[in-house]
């Protein structure tokens, strides 16, 4: 079992649980009408807007989930050398979303730096296949 990769993946686990239920309390929760989906959307943005935006901040920790998951599954693979592409592929996205974060909040939201974690746990994964 390759310790960094499964590090790097269970942080990604982590941090779409926090991402998802931290935006369903901070953002989402008032601007409910009684439905999963918010609907109560404010202006200037309209529910279909509304509805986009709720569906596109779950579907980050989704996808994030779908990374954790196959680093997960390649941490305990008897052979990395396979897998070194693939790795580097979720290590230099995941950097990339770390960057991403850090330049629009300005280094305010904390998000960065789990990235910034994981990837470098991912990256370490794979350097040592």
């Amino acid at each position: 079992m390759q310790s960094y990769l499964l590090a790097s993946g269970v942080l990604m686990i982590l941090i779409g649980i926090v991402h998802s239920v931290i935006g369903e309390i901070l953002i989402f929760r008032q601007l409910r009408a009684g439905t999963i989906v918010p609907l109560l959307a404010p202006p200037p943005l309209r529910e279909r807007h509304l509805r986009i935006l709720w569906a596109n901040w779950h579907l980050t920790s989704v996808l994030g989930w779908g990374l954790a998951a196959l680093l997960i599954v390649i941490a305990g693979a008897p052979d990395l050398t396979t897998h070194k592409l693939h790795i580097r592929i979720i290590a230099i996205a995941t950097l990339a979303g770390s960057v991403l974060v850090l330049y629009a909040t300005k280094g305010r939201h904390p998000g960065w730096l789990g990235l910034l974690i994981a990837a470098g746990l991912a990256w370490l994964g794979q350097s040592g296949a």
